[in-house]
């Protein structure tokens, strides 16, 4: 959950965010709504809060699932709420959602209710205390209530292994990059919350892997997504790629070169989801 930007520099990088998770959410809407069924609810909740809720993927879907709910919706990012709550206007869900402004990592949260059920849609691992903030959740649901924990493995691939034709495997090299990285900055990113859960008091009642692929051919927004993860990719592992691989990406990465990845044609979005559903008892 990024923190609200303070900076043009932070506000670009801000805007560049918000169009990712915006793309995020439209092209894997199918498959956030298939988790959602998926989820073990023995009756549909009244009252939902969606930590670390960016944008929006997970709020809209829990809305349309859940057509007599209501939603909280916290992240720390107030152009996340700000878009968030421009998008419930224009689908006129907006007497449904409270978005909430919090820093989840500070030790007193805000005031969120007594939910039926708390999602957390790739949110959770940017925590600096998620033993914490998982103690905090399991205080703030309903008995019986459920929380579902939603992790992403990494960010998404898009182009074929062979590809570019100069740099074969160039994505896989940033990804490798990225995650040296990553290690660092996000160490829980990557983490079996399974233990995490059950040491919070919670009771495991399901876990799930589920593998995405999207063909880009049947989707033009997929060109815009890989360019936008590929360009925030790019700001964390340009110091660890030599410089052909530097330049091979800069030339996927320009939109007005013949290499440009929105002039590509074989692209698709790879990725894995993996959602932790866990109760409350008493």
């Amino acid at each position: 959950m990024p923190h609200a930007p303070h900076s043009p520099h932070h506000q670009h990088d801000a805007d560049s965010q918000v169009e990712i998770l915006d793309l995020d959410a439209d092209v894997l809407a199918d498959h956030t709504a298939a988790i959602i069924r998926w989820l073990p609810l023995p009756a549909p909740p009244r009252e939902i809060v969606d930590l670390g809720c960016g944008t929006g993927a997970g709020t809209f879907a829990l809305l349309e699932r859940f057509p007599d709910a209501r939603i909280t919706a916290v992240d720390a990012s107030a152009g996340h709420l700000r878009r968030l709550r421009e998008k419930s206007c224009a689908l006129g869900v907006d007497d449904r959602v409270r978005t909430v402004l919090a820093d989840l990592d500070e030790s007193d949260w805000p005031d969120l209710g007594s939910p039926d059920l708390v999602w957390a849609s790739a949110s959770m691992h940017h925590m600096a205390h998620p033993d914490e903030a998982l103690r905090h959740v399991y205080d703030l649901l309903a008995p019986g209530g459920l929380f579902a924990v939603v992790e992403l493995a990494g960010l998404p691939r898009f182009l074929p292994a062979d590809a570019p034709e100069e740099r074969p495997g160039l994505e896989e090299r940033c990804h490798a990059a990225g995650r040296k990285f990553h290690a660092h900055h996000l160490p829980h990113r990557g983490a079996d919350w399974g233990p995490m859960l059950t040491a919070a008091g919670f009771s495991l009642e399901g876990e799930r892997t589920v593998t995405v692929t999207v063909e880009g051919s049947r989707d033009p927004a997929i060109g815009t997504y890989a360019l936008g993860v590929l360009r925030r990719l790019r700001h964390s592992v340009v110091d660890a790629l030599p410089a052909y691989d530097v330049a091979a990406l800069d030339r996927l990465l320009d939109t007005d070169g013949p290499h440009s990845i929105l002039r590509r044609d074989d692209l698709a979005v790879r990725t894995e989801r993996t959602v932790w559903a866990a109760r409350r008892h008493g």
